[in-house]
């Protein structure tokens, strides 16, 4: 379903697009056709004088879950962005250490005083750091957008999972085409 609109106040949160993750085998899009669709967005979105959040992680949570192990240690440029994101010399950066953007950041005070009113994620992966800011988000008052084309995820099962039954409950879906599209009418 296409998105219906971008509000005049909105802002474009850019989810884990970083050197450790930058080698995954993604499904179904590729990592470098969701950095090609999120710089589009980027470059909409700044064009307007919106701003653009760049977030990255550097760690886990500490809590025990089924799958953790030993604590993770990374390699010192990990937590970087790739290029275009790297030199984004007016984006917001904010660093996470949990799934979801919003956890132990400024990024909903930055927002806030800022006045937006709608939040537009993208990024990898979808079933999780895209999934969990969207939630988050939702749970925080924004109107929220996730552009699909412009996620991706280690399978195309979760990606499509999270874009058929949990990402419309809490957001509008469409591409980042459509996301462009709607910013030209706001």
């Amino acid at each position: 379903m296409p998105v219906t609109a971008v509000d005049r106040d909105a802002a474009l949160i850019v989810i884990d697009l970083q050197k450790g993750l930058s080698d995954r085998d993604l499904a179904p899009h590729s990592f470098a056709d969701v950095v090609e669709r999120s710089a589009a967005l980027t470059d909409a979105f700044s064009a307007r004088g919106l701003p653009v959040v760049i977030v990255t992680v550097d760690a886990v949570p500490p809590g025990r879950t089924d799958l953790s192990g030993p604590p993770m240690e990374f390699p010192s440029d990990w937590s970087d962005s790739v290029a275009p994101f790297s030199d984004a010399p007016d984006a917001w950066r904010v660093t996470k250490r949990s799934p979801g953007a919003f956890t132990e950041t400024p990024l909903h005070r930055l927002l806030r005083e800022r006045g937006v009113t709608q939040v537009v994620v993208v990024g990898v992966s979808t079933s999780i750091g895209v999934e969990m800011t969207a939630r988050q988000a939702y749970e925080l008052g924004y109107n929220v957008t996730v552009a699909l084309d412009a996620c991706s995820d280690s399978e195309g099962s979760r990606h499509a999972y999270s874009a058929a039954s949990v990402l419309p409950k809490v957001a509008e879906t469409g591409s980042a085409a459509d996301v462009i599209a709607a910013l030209t009418r706001a």
